[in-house]
């Protein structure tokens, strides 16, 4: 041969790919390749180029390849294929160049179509490949590929069967039964002569275990396949379901006598923590993983996930916390870096999010985390080009959330409310996440859609049961009208109790006693919080009623406290400041509408929905 094919192989082994493409193209024109007689040689060739072009990321003419070769490949006649097949072991010992066997795999050049596919986010063609591989000659990395192709075209079930079967190991019963047997003769009988019998033959037995799962791996199977366990968590499944997929402790005393066994005590505790937080169940989540942690310490990993919840319930700070702590581990990391620069953009602290945005452009800016993260960054400059960052997030991953929120976010402060609720929709079908139903919720309200908004904060309730926030957001669209101030009142009253600490249900009720009259209670309300957290925005809010009661100076006093904790409530100083010189009353806008009594919502059984879920 002119051209050694084993030679692009080591090209490719040692990433030097643009040479492999180069010697491919070589390969490929060469007169041996090209003969009739030798389509074997030309469809090996075109694979060998395909996957120079795949390394390089030339995903469009690795596809082209790959179908070339496997044109190719149908139009070897089949008694030579199988003759030649016949015949790999005899010429297994001859050189490289004397070898007629084709050694391609059909199912491998359709899964590297099907990846090239997904590369360019060309889902349903990369569904169509793997549909096309047989589920028996589908390996651990293919049976991934297509779950996550299933779960984006929206086919849960088959998506949770492909899930399931990555995970899926076999033999575990039969080592349990391995070790009754040891109890039973050895210990039970008291014959000890037979320990090292026993042990010597369970040993063996073990060592054909662990190459039977090798051969699973290669089937599909891995009970440590992270990625499908929180799959199938996000698609419903409960964690005895997926616990169960796993080998058992064989030992019934419940002292595994393998580290490997006992040790898997702390992946079912991750996959408890996974279906917590799927299940929106963000307490128990949090306390799994902080278990964890203490095993685990310096985790980036369970450091990000514990980050990355606490910013959706709320715990700014704990989040902003434990982010920083896992990039100081790991300074490359872009995993949820875009919840980060959320929270540095709700603390105002613009430093730090240009600092980050900066790093993530130079650790990778194709993440569609980096492109969140631009968004975040140029919303207070531009909203144009912030918006057209959120849209590209969203292009390179059609299922990263936090872009459909900032998208949604975006529009809605763009006033184009009817796009920021596809937008919110898009990220809430996902997965319900509660900035979703607070951005559709806010966006109804804008539309004066106030059925549409009760509908999906009561959607928000039944998803999250155990989450203040939703209780705070039916509260929210009940004090959009008059008559629903005292239902709006309870809800506020409801999401206290299951979280004292939620102070946006103690401002919004705060708010609630200053509308209707009630003064004293508001000022009561909030100095009761005050004494607990030292919050800019318990100051402002307290000011604001002083204010309106023209109790200027102690308004004044809690502006300035409120400037001591928070720089950027200046503005709110000096609007204090223009009222004491005579301007309209702070929190007054004259030019704003009457309140419109045709919005009142009267929904007799989603009430007694509302009543049930209180």
């Amino acid at each position: 041969m002119e051209v050694p094919k084993d030679q692009i192989t080591l090209l490719l082994d040692h990433g030097l790919y643009n040479s492999a493409q180069i010697l491919g193209s070589f390969l490929v024109s060469s007169p041996a390749s090209n003969a009739e007689s030798s389509l074997y040689l030309k469809t090996e060739s075109l694979v060998l180029l395909g996957d120079s072009f795949f390394r390089e990321r030339e995903h469009r003419r690795a596809i082209n390849t790959y179908k070339q070769a496997l044109q190719c490949y149908k139009m070897i006649p089949k008694q030579n294929l199988t003759s030649s097949r016949s015949s790999l072991s005899s010429n297994r010992s001859s050189s490289p160049n004397s070898c007629n066997v084709p050694v391609i795999n059909e199912n491998e050049v359709k899964f590297k179509i099907a990846s090239c596919h997904c590369s360019l986010n060309e889902n349903k063609a990369a569904l169509v490949e793997m549909e096309g591989i047989p589920s028996k000659t589908r390996n651990l990395p293919m049976n991934m590929l297509l779950g996550k192709l299933y779960r984006i075209s929206r086919h849960s079930r088959a998506a949770v069967a492909i899930y399931k079967e990555c995970l899926s190991v076999l033999m575990p019963e039969l080592i349990a039964l391995a070790y009754d047997y040891i109890h039973i003769f050895v210990f039970v009988h008291q014959e000890t002569h037979l320990v090292f019998v026993f042990f010597d033959v369970l040993l063996n037995f073990v060592k054909a275990v662990e190459v039977q799962q090798c051969r699973h791996f290669d089937r599909g199977h891995c009970p440590y396949a992270l990625e499908a366990v929180v799959a199938l968590a996000e698609l419903g499944s409960t964690a005895k379901d997926i616990i169960s997929l796993f080998p058992q402790n064989p030992n019934r005393s419940g002292r595994g006598p393998f580290d490997h066994i006992d040790s898997s005590r702390w992946l079912q505790r991750y996959v408890e923590a996974q279906c917590n937080i799927a299940s929106n169940d963000y307490k128990g989540g949090v306390e799994h993983f902080t278990d964890l942690l203490q095993r685990f310490p310096n985790n980036v990993h369970l450091l990000l996930e514990i980050a990355k919840v606490e910013a959706i319930i709320g715990k700014n700070e704990e989040a902003i916390m434990n982010f920083e702590k896992a990039r100081s581990i790991d300074p490359y990391i872009i995993t949820y870096m875009d919840e980060y620069a959320m929270l540095l953009k709700l603390k105002s602290d613009y430093s730090k999010l240009n600092k980050l945005v900066h790093d993530l452009l130079n650790i990778d800016p194709a993440r569609p985390e980096v492109f969140v993260a631009l968004s975040v960054l140029w919303e207070r400059k531009d909203e144009k080009r912030a918006l057209s960052y959120a849209e590209q997030s969203i292009q390179i991953d059609e299922r990263h959330i936090t872009g459909y929120i900032m998208k949604g976010n975006l529009l809605l402060t763009m006033k184009r409310a009817e796009a920021a609720v596809s937008a919110f929709r898009g990220a809430q079908e996902l997965r319900p996440d509660i900035r979703a139903y607070q951005g559709l919720v806010q966006t109804y309200l804008a539309l004066s859609k106030i059925k549409e908004a009760l509908y999906a904060s009561r959607e928000a309730m039944r998803a999250m049961p155990q989450s203040a926030k939703a209780l705070k957001l039916v509260g929210d669209v009940h004090a959009s009208n008059s008559s629903g101030r005292e239902k709006a009142k309870k809800f506020y009253e409801s999401a206290l109790r299951l979280e004292p600490g939620y102070l946006g249900a103690a401002l919004a009720l705060a708010e609630l006693h200053v509308i209707e009259g009630r003064n004293v209670d508001a000022v009561n309300l909030l100095e009761r919080y005050l004494k607990e957290w030292a919050d800019d925005s318990l100051h402002v809010k307290l000011a604001q009623v002083f204010a309106a009661t023209n109790m200027l100076q102690e308004a004044l006093t809690h502006y300035q406290a409120a400037l001591r904790l928070v720089p950027w409530v200046a503005l709110a100083l000096l609007r204090i400041l223009d009222h004491i010189k005579g301007q309209p009353s702070v929190g007054v806008d004259p030019d704003a509408p009457e309140e419109d009594e045709d919005n009142d919502v009267e929904d007799v059984d989603g009430d007694q929905d509302e009543t049930e879920l209180l």
